[in-house]
């Protein structure tokens, strides 16, 4: 009941935001007035977005840690590990596969007819170098990853942490407990912050439509309907791959993670939907133990809406400027971005960031990303949605694999947690 409530909520946010943005943009045609109200309006998704940021570095680690701890034994983080992995790997091939076919079906860049003319796109080509790529998986400092809200870095820090707790046995049930407890009180803190979402969603729905009008939409509505199309049938495959897996308990699955996929739908942030998704999981039911070590390895290496992106938005960058790419170098590209797009969670406009590097790497002009700026935050939006179905699907395959698909103990206390009601 309180989950439909939320969801309820966050769609009348999304619509109200959407027509609230629409009235400004048409009643104050000023560019500037129009960027004064998005600042202001906004205050409250950046209010909700760096709480949310505040709790996910102390809330990855402590479940983790308690969920590696509670293993029996270090092979079992390895078993685990790999099944992930092998998931993640599959439904990135999947991903990027089925982008590079459907940019290539529909061809949405060619007519555009653009001219190269050495405008810089302001996005770091090299941010993704194989050297960057080393220092933003492990980290130097136990505490920097945390400040830094570095996901990747707290997992591999967690995941020895968590080990070596499991292989000490009773030296290290203080410790434990006391992380045990760390995640409670910070479950509950999750449970405060998510009750502010349809704030958030209203407020960054109102700043970008006030912004960039719903006329932007219209402009660029082919490029974004067939991208949207590729995300649609990337769900379905997905849910097909799960189905094999999980069988018909798939259809409860997705009606759970109806509230996240809305929340990063809304919000154009997969973080924002990060705990109420361990949340909905628990519900499947998911062993916490399972969901608090896939879910945050999904977020570093199974971005599948991302995956998708790069290979549809480089080749259409292609097409615009008219370049012909042959199959072998479009497998090529494929490959490249399968090895460069791992471990981005934590760059900012990382897709962004991955699809430059690519395009310089292949001698595509890099000022083709200011075609796709603009409604840039209009696909992240089904993006961010997209990465919380494939997560969800691989935790709960990882579980059913690990014969993890129980209601525990733990899972219980998670749920009781974050419904908590204020005092």
């Amino acid at each position: 009941m309180k989950s439909s409530r939320m969801t309820t909520w966050i769609l009348i946010a999304m619509v109200l935001g959407i027509a609230a943005g629409g009235l400004v943009h048409d009643q104050f045609p000023s560019p500037a007035e129009q960027k004064l109200f998005a600042g202001y309006v906004s205050i409250g998704s950046v209010i909700f977005l760096r709480l949310i940021k505040m709790i996910i570095a102390p809330l990855v680690f402590s479940t983790l840690v308690v969920g590696i701890g509670h293993m029996s034994d270090a092979g079992a983080v390895g078993r685990v590990g790999g099944k992930a992995m092998l998931w993640f790997v599959t439904a990135s091939l999947v991903s990027l596969t089925l982008g590079l076919v459907l940019v290539n079906l529909f061809e949405p860049g060619v007519g555009v007819h653009k001219v190269v003319s050495g405008v810089s796109s302001g996005i770091d080509a090299h941010a993704m170098s194989l050297d960057g790529f080393v220092k933003h998986v492990f980290p130097d400092s136990a505490l920097r990853p945390m400040v830094d809200n570095e996901i990747l870095q707290i997992v591999v820090f967690s995941i020895f942490f968590g080990v070596a707790c499991a292989s000490m046995g009773e030296r290290a049930k203080l410790v434990l407990e006391a992380t045990e407890g760390l995640s409670h009180i910070i479950l509950r803190v999750t449970g405060y912050v998510m009750k502010l979402a349809p704030l958030a969603v209203f407020c960054a729905m109102a700043a970008t439509i006030a912004t960039n009008g719903l006329g932007i939409l219209v402009n660029y509505a082919k490029f974004m309907g067939q991208f949207y199309f590729g995300l649609v049938c990337l769900w379905l495959l997905l849910i097909l791959a799960g189905f094999a897996i999980l069988g018909p308990s798939v259809k409860r699955l997705i009606s759970l993670v109806r509230e996240p996929f809305l929340l990063a739908f809304s919000t154009a942030s997969s973080e924002a939907a990060y705990p109420k998704m361990l949340e909905q999981l628990a519900k499947f039911p998911v062993s916490r133990n399972i969901s608090s070590f896939v879910l945050p390895l999904g977020y570093s290496f199974n971005l599948d809406g991302t995956m998708m992106y790069c290979t549809f938005a480089s080749v259409f960058i292609a097409q615009a400027y008219d370049i012909h790419l042959s199959t072998g170098t479009q497998i090529a590209m494929l490959l490249t971005l399968m090895l460069t797009s791992k471990g981005v969670a934590g760059v900012p406009r990382a897709s962004l960031v991955v699809i430059a590097a690519t395009l310089s790497q292949f001698n595509l002009p890099e000022e083709g990303l200011l075609l796709l700026l603009g409604i840039d935050t209009f696909l992240d939006m089904g993006r961010s949605a997209t990465n919380v179905i494939g997560n969800s699907l691989a935790t709960a395959v990882v579980a059913k694999w690990e014969g993890q698909l129980v209601a525990d103990e733990d899972t219980r206390e998670m749920i009781e947690e974050m419904e908590v009601e204020p005092a």
